[in-house]
């Protein structure tokens, strides 16, 4: 037995090949698709990348828009807040003028219009959303709300009001001016 018989023959690969340039053409055929698939890979990332970043800048501009209406309609709300509240004590003013015109009114009269126009204020007031404070005797001492001014002895329970000096006020439950009352001492 020979050698030749026992190993089969195998040929190289360039020799199925007629020239050096076919050889290269068909080695390179596959990387040639391979890069223009690549190619149009990164153009279609590219477009992609293009309209993100034009999303983002879009959203980014909405946001600053936004944030620059909230801004303005804040300082309106700061410059026109008390235009209600500036309104409501108009008519007041006028009843007060209206009194201090009259010359020859008599004690209940000028009592009279003093009542209709305090009930004109407190009115505008509470339209306004201020609500008075006035802690009746007997009722818990609330530091939130109350200002202790003295301590008395008495025989009700400790902290409790014994009297109201100064009505307070709040505006929607915050205190704008605490009521001004007198406490019991502890016993």
């Amino acid at each position: 037995m020979s050698d030749q018989s026992s190993t089969p023959q195998t040929e190289s690969p360039e020799a199925n090949y007629q020239s050096t340039e076919a050889m290269f053409a068909a080695q390179n055929a596959p990387e040639g698709d391979a890069l223009t698939q690549v190619q149009a890979e990164l153009a279609a990332l590219q477009a992609k990348s293009g309209e993100l970043a034009d999303q983002y800048l879009r959203a980014k501009a909405d946001a600053e828009n936004a944030r620059r209406r909230a801004e303005d309609e804040i300082s309106k709300a700061r410059k026109f807040a008390v235009e209600s509240f500036a309104e409501s004590l108009l008519p007041v003013a006028d009843s007060l003028e209206a009194g201090l015109t009259i010359k020859d009114g008599t004690v209940e009269q000028i009592r009279e219009g003093a009542q209709a126009t305090l009930r004109q204020l407190i009115a505008a007031l509470e339209r306004n959303k201020v609500i008075a404070i006035a802690p009746t005797a007997g009722t818990k001492f609330d530091p939130h709300q109350h200002q202790a001014i003295s301590v008395v002895p008495s025989e009700q329970e400790a902290n409790t009001v014994v009297s109201l000096l100064q009505k307070g006020y709040s505006i929607a439950d915050r205190v704008l001016r605490p009521a001004l009352v007198t406490v019991t001492a502890p016993k």
